[in-house]
């Protein structure tokens, strides 16, 4: 049974927000070449950073907005969808009374 716990903790990483996080990560690690050609054309470090702000805001939507409302993901201020049955409500209604 233990052979199967990576393909689970592999799941779990890239699913939710810990796998949004991965993947921007790896998104900017194989962007820093690219980052690197306009440092060099502006000497400064600005144009880098609209870069990345360019490169985050998309993502940060795709990955928390719409791939949450995608999903159906309900969030803390909103109700379950289907009502939940009480344990008192459904003892009283198998015994007929």
């Amino acid at each position: 049974m233990l052979h199967h716990i990576g393909l689970i903790a592999g799941a779990a990483l890239v699913t939710g927000t810990g796998g949004n996080l991965l993947f921007f990560a790896v998104g900017l690690l194989f962007s820093i070449p690219l980052l690197r050609r306009p440092h060099r054309k502006f000497h400064t470090w600005r144009a880098p950073a609209v870069a990345l702000v360019v490169f985050t805001a998309p993502f940060s939507r795709s990955a928390f907005v719409i791939g949450s409302a995608l999903a159906g993901d309900s969030g803390p201020d909103q109700e379950p969808s289907t009502p939940t049955q009480t344990p008192t409500e459904y003892h009283g209604g198998h015994h007929g009374g």
